[in-house]
């Protein structure tokens, strides 16, 4: 049931990028490029998207934090709450390449639909760095794993 219902919400989600325009990388591009403002042509409808899904999640959280979960044992809660430099950096890197493509996950996928060969390359590049990025968290932790056993042997 918890499957289902993630492709539910999915569908929903996807269908509102759909209908607001937003598998659009021009859209996304026209509310980006802040030097538009001055000519007039600067789209802001990027940002009604946003405070609309804003609006709706704040009230969707103040409606479900007192309530159990319908399809699961216990509410998924961020449990994360620190800016540190991961965050900041992949924050960083979300807007460069936002900013470049006009596209975000959300919207790439979407688009493989249209068999773009741009959106193709993009979302390879995506799915490249989001799996270079795991094996380098893996890799970090294997090693402060490592030199965790090496201190405690050398300890005892």
């Amino acid at each position: 049931m918890r499957t289902l219902t993630s492709l539910i919400c999915g569908y929903i989600f996807g269908l509102g990028l759909f209908i607001s325009g937003m598998i659009q990388p021009a859209k996304v591009l026209g509310f980006l490029d802040i030097f538009s403002i001055p000519a007039g042509n600067w789209d802001p409808s990027l940002a009604v998207v946003m405070a609309a899904a804003l609006a709706v999640t704040g009230a969707g959280y103040a409606l479900l934090r007192p309530r159990a979960p319908l399809f699961d044992a216990k509410f998924q809660w961020p449990t994360q709450n620190a800016i540190d430099r991961p965050l900041v950096a992949g924050a960083i890197l979300f807007g460069i390449g936002w900013g470049l493509a006009g596209l975000c996950p959300g919207p790439a996928i979407e688009n493989l639909a249209t068999l773009s060969p741009a959106v193709i390359v993009f979302v390879v590049a995506m799915a490249l760095g989001m799996a270079a990025r795991n094996f380098w968290q893996a890799r970090s932790a294997a090693a402060a794993h490592g030199d965790l056993a090496g201190a405690t042997t050398a300890d005892g």
